[in-house]
């Protein structure tokens, strides 16, 4: 019979951290936890089914073969992203003709787009991990518990950052129609979650522990993964609050930078779903819908700085076997000039995986930390010179690798429309690659961004939250913009509506959301984080 064994050694245990980590029943130089088949399979595998729910749901997409039309379908995902974050983030421009093309893209928002993200979120995502964290309570298992709630964080702070303020810290208390919780909280009880979870899970990574290796379909249940994500992650969630609460922001930052088993340095820290038998939403909506392509900032940046990265990314267009792109915010009744050989689809199959949080980030983030001046144990400039080359070797780029690095004259390329609708335009970013010790801040802070940016892509959430939060990298405004003045062009939106269905179901709770905000229910209201002026 299979068992869950995690080995954890007297030196790591020693004194009251022994007895705080690992609970009273549990003796030294013996197996700390031991849960047999028989206990994880109760209540319907209580632990690991529901673990596995979590990292199905993190976005939308096909699983099994079977398409949900209500959490799963390629509808499902253009809803919680393709009409959103993708096109938001500058990665993926719409080809998709619903509505004559004057919708999401155009800042004209249909009332029951935006539910979607919060519908994953809080019937699926939450509701699996309540019953998950119970059942790890139950059974005596705190390591268990804490990589449940790595994972809700990973999960529900893209939808705070989607929405603002959400129904979050009393979720499954009986009280969740009662009040929106505001976003400072929300991120107060991120950093209460992951500075728990790493406290626990770190001896047990230190002494190379397995937890759950059946039903996790991004790190196979290797903790010294998880603990390097959750670092990483705390470090990306400190610096998304740079300009809210700064103190508190380089106090998340340092306490990743001091953890032991530190962050994530190599190409395997990369987290995606790797499930076996799914489908990529970004393929069925480029191939089988025909509904994105490649976007213009793309074309402009990876055209202009001559990127390797460029044909591992998208495939070039026909016609000239170059790559071109598509502006957001084309009202399109008939896309034929866009999904025919002029523009540049994905290069994406049905089983590439999707991703969660690039390995490169994680030196990206360092390097802007250590830009600001915290104690991030290196230079600005070895962790941003790092980050390129670790995205590189992500992609299975190995050669002119230094040759990039050290460029200092390319320059993002101006776009110019190939589809015949003469909407080119030139770009605001004159940012080159190669480091500069002597720029100030603001030029080297956009030089990170931007190859932040380009080393995330397709991971559209994470991507559209930093633009929102430090403005870089530039980004080409909406070709139309029908918001009707609630969402400036040159500054871009903002955040999302909140959903139609919580107004129908929920009008008072939202009512407190809105309060929150500060601002209208709009596309042009800041969250709480968004306080840096563009």
């Amino acid at each position: 019979m299979k068992r869950l064994f995690i080995y954890v050694s007297l030196v790591l245990f020693a004194g009251a951290f022994f007895t705080a980590c690992t609970g009273d029943f549990v003796e030294i130089n013996t197996n700390q936890h031991e849960a047999t088949e028989e206990d994880l399979n109760k209540d319907n595998l209580r632990l690991g089914s529901f673990f596995t729910q979590m990292e199905n749901h993190i976005t939308a997409f096909t699983i099994g073969g079977q398409q949900d039309d209500s959490y799963g379908s390629t509808g499902a995902y253009q809803h919680v992203q393709g009409l959103s974050s993708d096109m938001y983030a500058g990665y993926l421009g719409s080809t998709g003709t619903w509505r004559g093309g004057n919708h999401n893209g155009c800042y004209n928002f249909s009332e029951s787009w935006g539910n979607w993200m919060f519908a994953l979120a809080f019937t699926q995502v939450m509701p699996a991990w309540q019953k998950m964290h119970g059942a790890a309570e139950e059974m005596n298992l705190p390591a268990v518990a804490a990589l449940a709630d790595i994972l809700k964080v990973e999960c529900m702070h893209r939808v705070t950052d989607f929405y603002g303020p959400i129904p979050y810290l009393h979720f499954g208390t009986g009280n969740i129609g009662n009040a929106y919780d505001s976003q400072q909280e929300i991120y107060n009880s991120f950093f209460r979650d992951l500075d728990h979870a790493i406290d626990v899970l770190t001896p047990y990574a230190e002494a190379g522990a397995t937890l759950l290796a059946d039903y996790d379909v991004i790190y196979k249940g290797d903790v010294a993964a998880w603990v390097r994500f959750a670092n990483t992650l705390r470090l990306r969630l400190a610096l998304r609050i740079v300009y809210a609460d700064e103190a508190l922001a380089k106090a998340e930052a340092e306490k990743s930078a001091a953890n032991t088993i530190g962050f994530i340095e190599e190409t395997t820290g990369r987290a995606q779903f790797n499930g076996s038998v799914f489908v990529n939403p970004i393929w069925e909506q480029a191939y089988a819908w025909n509904e994105q392509r490649m976007s213009a900032a793309m074309d402009s940046y990876l055209n202009g700085y001559k990127d390797p990265r460029l044909q591992v990314y998208f495939v070039p267009a026909a016609a000239d076997g170059k790559y071109h792109g598509v502006r957001t915010g084309v009202v399109m009744s008939n896309n034929t000039n866009y999904i025919g050989d002029r523009i540049s689809n994905v290069n994406v199959a049905q089983t590439t995986p999707v991703l969660y949080m690039a390995a490169a980030e994680a030196f990206f983030l360092r390097a802007e930390a250590a830009l600001r001046g915290w104690d991030m144990r290196g230079t600005a400039k070895s962790f941003y010179e790092n980050g390129i080359r670790l995205s590189m070797a992500e992609h299975g780029v190995n050669s002119g690798v230094d040759n990039y690095i050290a460029d200092n004259t390319s320059k993002p390329a101006n776009f110019v429309d190939r589809s015949g609708r003469n909407n080119g335009a030139n770009t605001k970013s004159r940012i080159t690659i190669a480091w500069e010790d002597n720029a100030d801040f603001e030029t080297n802070l956009e030089r990170i961004i931007t190859q932040k940016w380009i080393a995330g892509w397709p991971n559209s959430p994470e991507a559209w939250a930093e633009y929102r939060r430090t403005g870089y990298p530039y980004l080409f405004p909406v070709v139309v913009n029908n918001s009707n003045g609630t969402v400036d062009t040159d500054l871009q939106i903002r955040r999302m509506p909140y959903p139609s269905t919580e107004y129908d179901t929920n009008a008072d709770a939202v009512s407190t959301g809105v309060a929150q905000l500060g601002g209208p229910d709009t596309g042009g209201t800041r969250l709480w984080w968004d306080k840096k002026n563009h």
